[in-house]
């Protein structure tokens, strides 16, 4: 089994809720990223009271439905892309985690066959 604290240092920001929406991990990038709402701290603290009223409604839908979440925004000239999903123990709703991380200006595609 290899060590569950891979994903501390990877260059996106990582941040983890339980059932009831409380932050219970993040990593070092989401850590930096939320600094001016407190960084670590917001662990412990409820995911809905860190948001506007129309981002908690998504919230609860997105922990109604047990859907993915995923779209692109760009904050002083900086893209990125948001991957909200709903993550499960045993079969059952365990919490969200959103994973956000930087987009170059041009962003290659391919498509496979």
């Amino acid at each position: 089994m290899s060590n569950a604290s891979w994903w501390k240092e990877i260059p996106a920001a990582v941040t983890v809720t339980n059932a009831e929406g409380i932050i219970i991990d993040m990593n070092q990038k989401a850590a930096v990223t939320f600094k001016k709402s407190g960084g670590e701290a917001l662990i412990g603290r409820q995911l809905l009271d860190c948001h506007s009223v129309q981002s908690q409604e998504k919230i609860r839908q997105l922990t109604q439905d047990t859907q993915a979440n995923i779209y692109t925004i760009e904050k002083k000239g900086v893209k990125k892309i948001i991957y909200q999903t709903p993550y499960f123990e045993n079969g059952n709703y365990a919490g969200l985690v959103e994973i956000s991380f930087e987009l170059p200006e041009e962003v290659s595609h391919f498509i496979r066959e």
